[in-house]
């Protein structure tokens, strides 16, 4: 029978029964076997960055006390981070090789082998032998405070992993964790962050240079910014005009802590010391022409902005917005260049909508 339905389907069936058969499917290039590794290099000036992941830390929403009295903003802001409201927030914990052609420098060592932190971090090794980087050839290791994710990577089993390198510390810092009166007095779930922090240092005793605010290495200097510990400090990388704020653990949680500086977490030795030294490096890296990078996700630089970008706020850890001396900035994730947006974004690989896709990318086009 001849109706509406088959003279429609009739033209299908036509093209399907006159076609030449189809060949089967075959894959002509072998599939990945790895994914690719968590390594980001960059210029400072005549300076080499080479930024290497030692992978991610999934921290509690709880570990924000300001964040639970305020636990419906807490939630709207994670999940306009396309972040569960509840945590766990990830944030990753980086280091820097900085290359200055006379002196090959590493800022921060990672957590290494030690249990406690999560199955996510201990990769910079592997991630090292990715980028190229051979742990022998640093000369400095300069490190913005001696907790276990940024001095764990220094000597695992008790050997040095930067056998040629000398070591670099702010001298507050170095006195507070190396002090057995006040590891005596510290609370009992804080005494083991002062045994490995000593343990950490030890095979390199001799090495060790301990300086307060000023330069570690010509081009890389260390710039008090305490609370979370003490000795806290962020080091500015600069060559040229070009600078470079490496802050450490200004921030923890992007997400939380660009839009409520005072959030601090209860890593904190000093909570209100921190949150103002973290309002400080905000408007500093606003001010300035340094980029500012961490171990949050994001990674802010300043970029004035214009009311008709304000609304871009496609997730606060891509982009988020501070005020300073009446103007906007945009505060940005992994830097910023033309046309290379995207690409950073889908490192982070935050969730968008194919419209924050094409937003994105007229918005990369426009900068």
């Amino acid at each position: 029978m001849l109706t509406r339905r088959s003279l429609l389907a009739a033209p299908a069936i036509l093209t399907a029964a006159t076609a030449p058969p189809l060949a089967p499917a075959v894959a002509r290039a072998p599939l990945p076997g790895a994914e690719t590794p968590p390594v980001y290099r960059f210029k400072v000036g005549a300076f080499s960055v080479t930024a290497v992941t030692d992978g991610t830390l999934g921290l509690g929403a709880e570990l924000f006390p300001a964040a639970q009295q305020k636990s419906q903003e807490a939630a709207q802001l994670l999940s306009q981070a396309a972040l569960p409201p509840q945590g766990p927030i990830r944030t990753f914990v980086n280091a820097y090789v900085i290359n200055t052609g006379d002196r090959l420098a590493l800022i921060d060592t990672g957590l290494g082998p030690a249990p406690g932190f999560g199955p996510d971090l201990g990769r910079l090794p592997k991630n090292f032998a990715a980028a190229g980087v051979d742990p022998a050839a640093i000369d400095v290791v300069v490190l913005t405070h001696l907790h276990p994710d940024h001095v764990g990577g220094l000597a695992p089993a008790g050997r040095p992993a930067f056998p040629n390198a000398q070591l670099v510390v702010s001298e507050a810092d170095y006195a507070f964790w190396m002090d057995e009166g006040v590891a005596s007095r510290a609370p009992a779930d804080a005494q083991p962050f002062f045994t490995f922090a000593r343990e950490a240092l030890k095979p390199y005793a001799g090495r060790i240079r301990r300086v307060g605010s000023g330069e570690a290495v010509p081009g890389l200097t260390l710039e008090a910014a305490p609370g979370h510990t003490p000795g806290h400090s962020m080091v500015r990388v600069a060559s040229g005009p070009s600078q470079l704020l490496v802050w450490g653990d200004i921030v923890h949680a992007a997400a939380l802590q660009f839009q409520q500086p005072d959030w601090s977490i209860t890593f904190d030795t000093a909570p209100n010391q921190a949150a103002a030294s973290r309002k400080r490096v905000f408007d500093q890296a606003a001010a300035e022409p340094a980029a500012g990078r961490g171990d949050a996700p994001a990674v802010p630089r300043r970029r004035p902005c214009d009311p008709a970008r304000r609304r871009l706020w496609l997730c606060p850890a891509v982009l988020a917005e501070r005020r300073v001396g009446g103007r906007l900035f945009e505060i940005e994730a992994l830097g910023s260049s033309r046309g290379r947006v995207a690409e950073r974004l889908r490192v982070q690989r935050p969730v968008f909508t194919r419209v924050h896709r094409r937003v994105m990318r007229r918005w990369a086009r426009s900068s």
